[in-house]
């Protein structure tokens, strides 16, 4: 078995083949998923992976992308997103390249609104040349919406201050709930079979967009484009919209809007040229919605050629690496980390700072062992010197004085023999208090022998 050479493909050139294949054949898709594994990193990209119960894809949203995301996803967070397969090339992974994501609830409403406004758009009920201009001279108004609601107060009040001759006519019906859109339909009927108005205006106050979803029905979409009155629709605040905006004959942003344009002035040229802006704004959006299908194709295979698919897939592969690169950090610091705290408490274990206090508090009972030692000397010592001081006094000859005694010195020699002294010779005797110095005058020598 031979291969020729134009069988033989590189990894490279086999992924960015898939690539293009996948680009090209599914174009963009809807999915609705959970998410997990998400990161944002410092690029500003966001990667991650969305799964149900049996399977799970990688995704990628590009920077430019989720900067219009009005909310911060997170992991378990169930989302509807819309993109684009792609592959990344450096591991031949598949993958899906986010344009937009809402949050499921949301996001299926929305997807479900995308979905039949195309449909309706197919179906020519957007298109401009099927709008019926508004009567001239308008004499009676039909309401269509809750009877009890500020959007009625705000058309009253309008119409009674731009013109008090116009005639209301209200057709109440629930603006809202599973039951409104039936509702509404009945009203354009009964007015439609009454034919007592020249023109209807559908209106209610703004709300979310289950709130409003009533006015993006099929059935109500096609009662109104079958109305033989023509219908102005005024539902919600100016930034909401509704298939009844598209399909009405004129769509005025607000409640009181919608009052204004009915009541306006023939010859007022303002609010003449604001209709005109109008339909010419409608107009724009129908043509819009009508070129959007062949600009999407065009754009599919336009991506299958531009260069920046090329520089996305280096922007995710540096971004995989700095992840990994980061990991590979934070895993080198933790285990240096790890070492560094094994080093400190061995150091600590031989540090001299348990040696020194050992030693210090051994020289401190030494200290106190010195201390109590010279006390004990001390002591002892003043006994003793007490002792000796007693025993001199003992035998001093002070003591002797006390006690009616005397001592004669001759020449600084105690005199105790009387035969040492002669006559004429002086001598000093000390007594307990005081001397007397004496001249001898007679000498006497008494001795005593014993045997």
């Amino acid at each position: 078995m031979s291969a020729t050479k134009n069988n033989v493909y590189t990894v490279s050139k086999l992924n960015g083949e898939v690539r293009q294949i996948l680009e090209g054949q599914l174009g963009k898709i809807w999915l609705n998923g959970e998410i997990s594994n998400f990161s944002s990193p410092s690029s500003g990209h966001w990667y991650l992976t969305l799964k149900d119960n049996f399977s799970q894809i990688r995704c990628a949203m590009f920077k430019g992308r989720n900067q219009a995301v009005r909310f911060k996803p997170i992991n378990g967070q169930q989302v509807l997103v819309k993109g684009a397969i792609s592959v990344y090339e450096p591991r031949g992974d598949y993958q899906l390249l986010i344009e937009s994501m809402l949050p499921a609830g949301d996001g299926l409403l929305a997807q479900e609104f995308e979905a039949l406004k195309m449909k309706l758009a197919a179906e020519g009920l957007f298109a401009s040349d099927t709008k019926r201009p508004l009567p001239n001279n308008i004499q009676r108004i039909g309401v269509i919406t809750s009877a009890t609601g500020a959007a009625l107060r705000d058309v009253l009040h309008v119409l009674a201050r731009r013109d008090p001759s116009i005639e209301v006519v209200v057709y109440p019906t629930q603006v809202q709930g599973a039951l409104a859109s039936q509702l509404i339909c009945h009203a354009i009927a009964q007015a439609n079979q009454r034919l007592e108005v020249d023109v209807l205006l559908l209106t209610r106050g703004g709300g979310s967009l289950e709130d409003l979803w009533c006015f993006n029905n099929e059935d109500l979409a096609h009662a109104i484009y079958n109305s033989a009155i023509p219908v102005v629709s005024a539902v919600g605040h100016e930034i909401d919209t509704t298939i009844s905006d598209y399909v009405a004959d004129v769509r005025a942003p607000t409640p009181s809007a919608g009052a204004e344009l009915l009541s306006k002035d023939k010859g007022n040229k303002t609010e003449k040229l604001a209709s005109m802006l109008l339909r010419l704004q409608q107009g724009m959006r129908h043509y819009q919605l009508h070129q959007h299908s062949q600009l999407t194709e065009l754009h599919h295979r336009l991506q299958r050629h531009e260069p920046i698919r090329r520089l996305q897939q280096f922007e995710q592969r540096f971004d995989e690496m700095q992840l990994r690169l980061e990991n590979a950090i934070s895993h080198k610091l933790g285990r240096l980390t790890l070492v560094q705290q094994q080093l400190e408490s061995r150091l600590q274990q031989r540090s001299p700072i348990h040696l020194l206090k050992a030693e210090q508090q051994r020289l401190q009972y030494l200290s106190a062992r010195f201390y109590d030692a010279k006390q004990s000397y001390l002591t002892q010592a003043q006994n003793r010197l007490k002792h000796a001081a007693h025993q001199l006094e003992t035998v001093s000859p002070l003591s002797t004085l006390s006690r009616g005694y005397s001592i004669t010195t001759l020449n600084n020699t105690v005199l105790d023999d009387a035969s040492l002294a002669n006559i004429g010779d002086v001598i000093h005797t000390r007594l307990k208090s005081g001397k007397i110095e004496s001249k001898v005058i007679k000498v006497e020598n008494n001795t005593h022998h014993g045997k």
